[in-house]
């Protein structure tokens, strides 16, 4: 069987926004769906402690309420669901490994605040071995569209950009292959961003030239740019691509990048450090920041 997109459901507005993400998703993969439902989901419950007719029942309201909303979106998905214990952490990384992703739901905060990425997301997000996508509360499929010549909303026009944040220090053919099929399958243009700082005055060695201008700086960045992606140019010939090489911090080009986009996908090492596994500065900006769904994929 192929691998399906697995998607984590509670019951709330952000796990069911993310439900109908990931039927559409797996429409255009061609893969089933699987609504994954976990016992004590919620960290109120304690470990170990029994569930109760009412969680039953409870449970089953929330995978019918997800299958309705899925339906919905993607009648003809092969879609089937299941019911594990917890805890939601270990029990959702368990998942995930079967899955070709893994969705989960971020509730938007108005304001400047951002998006709060729950406990249970966040853990996921940091140590899942498959890609995740994290995809917020008020999330429609419209949003992922351009909108009409009227400038109404839309599920009839073209998707709009795929953003893929790149770390030219350390390219991942992982990260940049996932960004490049997304945005195939949605026929959307992808947009790769690159930032660069200059290299600070105390940092230059004997010999070293520090007064490169910023515009011959910015042209050999770009050149690079384009030598690592000329082999996915070609792999993927029908993806319009867009380069953007910015001077600043990767952290808020992404955020400029990433306003009106239909997907945002960054990466995330694998490798986990004696104080556990991380996300990063730039991944955790984007998943709790930007507007739009964020694929965090893991790579070595």
């Amino acid at each position: 069987m192929l691998p399906p997109v697995i998607v984590g459901v509670d019951g709330s507005a952000e796990s069911l926004a993310a439900a109908e993400w990931a039927a559409h998703e797996a429409a255009r993969r061609d893969l089933p769906l699987r609504l994954t439902h976990v016992w004590n989901w919620h960290p109120r419950q304690e470990d170990g402690e029994p569930v109760t007719a009412a969680q039953r029942h409870q449970a089953r309201r929330v995978l019918r309420q997800a299958e309705e909303r899925a339906r919905s979106a993607a009648p003809d998905v092969h879609l089937y669901d299941e019911q594990v214990e917890g805890p939601a952490t270990a029990a959702l990384l368990k998942a995930a490994r079967e899955a070709e992703l893994m969705v989960l739901g971020s509730r938007g905060l108005s304001g400047f605040t951002g998006f709060l990425v729950g406990s249970v997301a966040q853990g996921v997000v940091a140590r899942a071995t498959r890609p995740v996508v994290l995809v917020r509360a008020e999330e429609e499929a419209s949003d992922e569209h351009l909108p009409a010549d009227d400038g109404a909303t839309s599920t009839r026009t073209g998707y709009r950009d795929v953003v893929l944040g790149i770390d030219l220090g350390d390219p991942c053919d992982a990260v940049i292959e996932f960004a490049f099929e997304a945005a195939r399958l949605r026929g959307a243009r992808l947009r790769v961003v690159h930032a660069w700082q200059p290299p600070s005055p105390l940092g230059l060695g004997p010999g070293e030239i520090g007064l490169v201008n910023g515009p011959q700086r910015a042209e050999e960045w770009h050149g690079f740019l384009s030598a690592v992606l000329q082999v996915w140019r070609d792999k993927y010939h029908g993806v319009e691509v867009a380069e953007t090489v910015t001077e600043g911090r990767a952290r808020s080009a992404l955020l400029r990048a990433a306003s009106g986009a239909s997907l945002l996908v960054v990466g995330r090492h694998l490798t986990e450090r004696s104080a556990g596994p991380r996300i990063g500065p730039v991944t955790h900006t984007a998943i709790h920041h930007v507007g739009c769904p964020v694929a965090v994929v893991p790579h070595e």
